[in-house]
């Protein structure tokens, strides 16, 4: 069957050097960490950079209202992802200032897909993640077959460990709700830097 182009998010920048290189790719999507926890976490700006056609993405766990309405208004944001425990009435004060938001969900064998029904009305779509020690960028996969019991309407990002060594795999990986493939520390030489041909090897090879 044949599929809409994928689109491919790349989380976890930080280093204006290789935000400048990642954004002469072929990306939709390119994710910030404004969560203090994390190796990644970014507190400034990284300086003047050009993301003509990337959406600006920053990712919250459980952080309040007015600190992510402060990393949008700081970095431009065009989306934000709420990677914690935040609730759809959360997710609905921010939908109501026409932001875009993503919510993720950590992912497991027991995990229950009628959690993210009270999240269809206030997400622009969401994010499967494997859910691990931390809240992100643990580095390891669920179990992909998991998605099938998926069926709700409404478009999401598989996530979790994704290495160019799966690039065959998620070629062939087919959901109709799948719209594309977040991408994180599988393709990092060290936390926040991102091998920039890696992520070019893969893009081509997702959307060959």
């Amino acid at each position: 069957m044949k599929r809409e182009r994928m689109k491919i998010k790349v989380c976890g920048m930080k280093y204006p050097e290789n935000i400048r290189e990642l954004s002469s790719l072929d990306i939709d999507f390119m994710g910030f960490i404004f969560y203090e926890k994390s190796s990644r976490y970014i507190d400034k700006y990284p300086g003047d950079l050009d993301f003509a056609g990337i959406n600006k993405t920053g990712v919250f766990v459980d952080s309040d209202y007015k600190y992510i309405m402060s990393k949008i208004n700081d970095f431009k944001l065009d989306f934000i992802q709420l990677h914690g425990n935040e609730s759809p009435d959360f997710c609905s004060d921010f939908k109501q200032e026409d932001i875009m938001v993503i919510k993720a969900f950590r992912v497991d064998n027991e995990f229950d897909f009628d959690i993210c029904k009270e999240y269809l009305p206030v997400t622009n779509f969401f994010i499967f993640d494997a859910k691990g020690e931390n809240p992100g960028g643990n580095g390891i996969v669920f179990n992909w077959e998991k998605m099938q019991e998926y069926q709700l309407e409404k478009q999401f990002l598989l996530s979790g460990g994704i290495g160019i060594n799966h690039s065959k795999k998620l070629k062939d990986f087919y959901h109709p709700q799948c719209i594309g493939f977040d991408i994180n520390s599988g393709f990092e030489t060290a936390p926040g830097i991102k091998n920039i041909e890696l992520i070019k090897r893969f893009i081509d090879a997702i959307r060959s």
